[in-house]
């Protein structure tokens, strides 16, 4: 008796959670059907005052007080003949997803340092992406080229990877930097997708499917795929390469395409070789190098989340413990 008064104290509270979950997935589904438009807030880091303060703080551990003294009235000499003669070296980070969603972020960035920068100032990219779909990668490879266009300096850095869409970003650089190990290249396309249409003819189920037009579809999960359907499939990914090739060629003329542009990647030292990359250098080194002759900033355009995304995370996190929680306390009865 005891046991199913337990069990049954065990099923209430089950039940409170799944009620729980389906109230906060119906929070979730109403406030993604709102209409109202993301915002964003823009935000400025001042790179130089952040490196000049671990200079200061290890300069402080490493001499005593008067040549501590000396060395900060050197700086502040230096700082003030600098403070009005310095271009701008401003710092941008995209960590590209398969869909190029950063580009939205991406964007608003671009115009925000189109609005202020000067001929003389420079863009540094710090870009980490294994590419993904065509035409968000080629949107954002778009808004770099709005920086070149304005005739304002763009090197880009790779410290692990861009490949495929992502060196189609790369290659917009007036300058591309490789740190020894990244990987670069993968000028290629790729398409694949399974067919289930055996398993549903095995199973007796029928898929029917209407299209005006001879290559509307091509291939296909569920139906039977035709070896004229393949080809015209095949020839559109040809198609789609040859562009890829093309941009790439117009933004990087020294490159032998037909030794580069066979889908394969390379690291660093390698893709200097074949031209991919103009130097061998991690974007942190190349930052310290620039504290001197520039200041330095980071630009970041910051998305704010929306309810949805707010109550889904933080209430799935709280239900997954809740749940966990639940179920230990039962067993361990």
């Amino acid at each position: 008796m005891a046991f199913l008064m337990e069990y049954g104290m065990f099923l209430a509270k089950a039940a409170t959670v799944v009620f729980a979950i389906a109230l906060v997935v119906g929070i979730v589904v109403s406030a993604s059907h709102k209409p109202k438009a993301k915002k964003g807030q823009l935000e400025f880091t001042d790179l130089s005052k952040y490196y000049q303060q671990q200079t200061t703080a290890l300069q402080q551990s490493l001499l005593d007080k008067k040549g501590f003294k000396q060395w900060q009235k050197g700086l502040q000499k230096g700082q003030k003949q600098q403070a009005h003669a310095q271009p701008c070296l401003f710092v941008v980070e995209f960590n590209g997803s398969m869909d190029a969603r950063e580009t939205e972020s991406l964007r608003e960035e671009v115009s925000a340092l189109l609005a202020i920068a000067k001929p003389e100032d420079e863009v540094l990219l710090r870009l980490e992406s294994g590419g993904g779909v065509v035409h968000g990668y080629g949107l954002a490879a778009s808004q770099l080229d709005r920086i070149r266009a304005r005739g304002i300096s763009l090197t880009v850095a790779v410290d692990k990877v861009a490949a495929s869409g992502g060196y189609m970003m790369a290659c917009i650089g007036n300058k591309i930097l490789a740190a020894p190990f990244a990987i670069l290249g993968s000028i290629g396309v790729i398409a694949q997708l399974p067919n289930f249409h055996k398993l549903l003819q095995k199973n007796h189920v029928d898929f029917e499917q209407f299209t005006a037009g001879e290559f509307k579809r091509t291939v296909t999960l569920f139906g039977e795929n035709t070896d004229k359907g393949r080809q015209k499939f095949q020839q559109e990914l040809e198609e789609t390469h040859g562009l890829f090739k093309t941009f790439v060629q117009q933004h990087r003329p020294q490159l032998d395409m037909a030794r580069v542009a066979t889908g394969e990647h390379w690291f660093g030292y390698q893709a200097l070789d074949l031209q991919l990359v103009d130097q061998i250098q991690t974007s942190d080194d190349y930052l310290l190098d620039k504290m001197t002759s520039h200041r330095l900033f980071a630009v970041k355009y910051q998305l704010k989340k929306g309810l949805a995304e707010k109550v889904g995370m933080g209430s799935a996190n709280v239900l997954s413990l809740w749940w966990q929680k639940l179920t230990q306390q039962y067993w361990q009865r």
